[in-house]
Formats: C-alpha cells, sequence, structure tokens
C-alpha cells in the first residue's frame, strides 16, 4: 500500500480492480449508500483514472434522502424497512434512473454499536445491484457480518459492494 492513501491494502487492491475492469469493459458504475457513509465511492476515487469509470454516488443516510434522491417508496421503508432486499432493491434501481451509470450498487445495513433489533442484529448488512437493460429483479444479498464493531462492519460492507462491482 502506498503511504499516500486513506485506505486499507484490501480496499485499495480491490478498489484498483474495480476501476480496471471496469475501464476495460467500457461500463461506468453509479452507488447508492447508507451504512457505508460514501466509504465505496471514497475508495474508488482513491484510484487513478477512476473517472473514467465512477459516474456518481449517492450517500442517501436517512429514509427521507433514500426517498428524495433515490425515490424510494415510503411504502417500502414502512413496510420492510431501510436494511432490507426490498430497500436496497429500490436504492439501486433509483441510483441507476438517476445516472448515467451503466451498473449501480446499493449498501444499507445496521453498523451498530446500537440500533439493532433480533430480526435485524447489528452487522446485518444488505446489498443489491441492478444493471441497466437487463429485465428481472436485481440481484440481492443479505450478509450477516455480526457485532464486529462498527469500523470493521462498514470495512467488511465496503468489500462486499466493490466485489458487486466486478464485470
Amino acid at each position: 500500500m502506498t503511504t499516500d492513501t486513506l485506505l486499507p491494502a484490501d480496499i485499495q487492491d480491490l478498489a484498483r480492480k474495480v476501476v480496471e475492469a471496469n475501464t476495460a469493459a467500457g461500463r461506468t458504475i453509479a452507488l447508492a449508500e447508507s451504512c457505508t457513509g460514501g466509504l465505496v465511492a471514497g475508495s474508488i476515487t482513491e484510484i487513478p483514472g477512476s473517472s473514467a469509470v465512477l459516474d456518481r454516488g449517492f450517500v442517501t443516510y436517512s429514509n427521507e434522502a433514500k426517498m428524495e434522491m433515490l425515490d424510494v417508496s415510503s411504502d417500502i421503508i414502512e413496510t420492510f424497512g431501510a436494511v432490507s432486499i426490498a430497500c436496497v432493491w429500490a436504492m439501486a434501481q433509483g441510483a441507476l434512473k438517476n445516472s448515467r451509470a451503466d451498473v449501480a450498487v446499493a449498501i444499507s445495513g445496521v453498523a451498530g454499536p446500537g440500533g439493532g433489533t433480533p430480526q435485524k442484529p447489528v452487522g446485518t448488512v444488505v446489498f443489491a445491484r441492478v444493471t441497466r437493460g437487463e429485465d428481472g429483479e436485481p440481484e440481492g444479498e443479505l450478509k450477516s457480518f455480526g457485532d464486529l464493531g462498527r469500523g470493521e462492519i462498514r470495512r467488511q460492507a465496503t468489500l462486499c459492494a466493490l466485489e458487486l462491482l466486478l464485470p
């Protein structure tokens, strides 16, 4: 890892692969981040040449931001919650609709230390990926990282989202 980065080596290395692979594929990306607070977009912008790949990122930490910026319906949030596959699907679709990107990834979760419930304990993070022009349901995934501490949960979520951005 070079000394001119803010990021751990594993995130930097994976972000470099995301930029290189998407550049080679001629593909642009958008992000809709909640619990990661822009870390995924930030990791991509640490890589020289990222401007060819990253169209934009939405940091939609509040439910209001998810509704206003990404067109997530209040019904989805009220019925399923912000940490749900339904919500991240809507976030990813909203990011794609409100960008020029070819693919969008969304992340929402409970990083802790508080905020967990028996149904969605601390360490629960949901992800979705949607690709422009592909019909059908977006890809979605729920991960239970466990109560590893706020920083480690966010680090693991960032790595998982970066993996989803590989073509």
